[in-house]
C-alpha cells in the first residue's frame, strides 16, 4: 500500500492470552506476534505500544525539528493564563 510506503505503518497492538499481536490498520498485511511468559505481560506491553501521542504533540517535541510548534503552543498557553 502506498500510504504505508510513504508514511510508515500504523500498527494496532492487541493481546490474546500470552500472545501480543500487531497489525497495520491500513490493511496492507504487515504485522506480527510475540509470546510472553504471562497474559498480564502481553496485555501490559500491548497497552503500552498501542498509545497514540497526538494529544501530547508539541509538549515533548524535539527542540529543533518542531520548534515552531513549541512557540505556537507557548503563545496559546500564555493567552489562556
Amino acid at each position: 500500500m502506498m500510504r504505508c510506503r510513504l508514511l510508515g505503518h500504523d500498527y494496532r497492538f492487541t493481546a490474546d492470552a500470552e500472545t501480543m499481536r500487531w497489525d497495520c490498520v491500513r490493511e496492507c498485511g504487515a504485522g506480527g506476534s510475540k509470546t510472553y511468559p504471562t497474559a498480564a505481560d502481553a496485555r501490559r506491553y500491548a497497552t503500552a505500544f498501542d498509545r497514540k501521542d497526538r494529544d501530547d504533540l508539541g509538549n515533548r517535541a524535539p527542540l529543533i525539528g518542531l520548534f515552531p510548534l513549541r512557540i505556537l503552543r507557548a503563545i496559546r498557553g500564555h493567552r489562556r493564563a
